[in-house]
């Protein structure tokens, strides 16, 4: 059975729980206590783009996770932009690595907002799942990692909410899922963008005052 066999007989099984089908489904395919994004590209193929994202983007939801995957998010971003059809991630960054503990972790820690928005995802093709759409997933994605990578209080929730919502809608070809995730992104890099700018006015202002 095809890959695509494979996931359409697990979604059956868990409708309800794409990502944490999902997380399962790289813990099964990449053995070992850590799995890096290498292995994870090779694995997944045409939907290593979507899934990639997709992970590199869960620890934003979590407290206490640093988003130190900003970087190779970027990279992503840009190449899913450029219109790239596999990642092609440079060693450094194909190096990195998430350790299998804290990727289960991250598919039973998702907020309850993802988890009402995971019960509504299924394939359904439409405008947003062409590759005009995957170039602006990708632009929005990369918009969304310099967020995470800029320092910012309360930043980085927003826009990887949104970005994770658009990734899950590419895995699984919901055109209505990424057009509701490209909205949420948006939103989320306008928030922190305006969060930012204020924090660069207020210490413009700070150092004029004080010199």
């Amino acid at each position: 059975m095809n890959d695509h066999g494979h996931i359409h007989d697990l979604a059956e099984e868990n409708p309800s729980a794409p990502i944490s089908r999902l997380v399962a489904e790289v813990a099964a395919q990449c053995p070992g206590e850590r799995i890096t994004l290498g292995e994870m590209t090779e694995a997944f193929g045409d939907r290593a783009f979507g899934l990639l994202i997709l992970m590199l983007c869960l620890p934003g939801l979590l407290p206490g996770m640093a988003s130190v995957f900003g970087t190779p998010m970027l990279i992503l971003g840009i190449q899913m932009g450029l219109g790239f059809r596999q990642p092609k991630l440079p060693g450094f960054i194909a190096r990195q690595s998430l350790k299998r503990t804290d990727l289960l972790r991250l598919s039973s820690g998702s907020s309850k907002w993802m988890n009402k928005i995971e019960r509504w995802v299924r394939p359904r093709p439409g405008p947003f799942t062409n590759p005009t759409a995957d170039k602006v997933v990708g632009w929005l994605t990369a918009y969304a990692a310099l967020m995470l990578i800029l320092p910012g209080p309360g930043t980085n929730g927003p826009p990887a909410f949104g970005t994770i919502v658009m990734a899950l809608g590419v895995v699984e070809n919901d055109s209505k899922v990424v057009g509701f995730g490209m909205l949420l992104t948006i939103l989320g890099n306008l928030f922190a963008t305006a969060v930012l700018l204020a924090l660069l006015w207020f210490g413009m202002e700070a150092l004029h005052y004080f010199f």
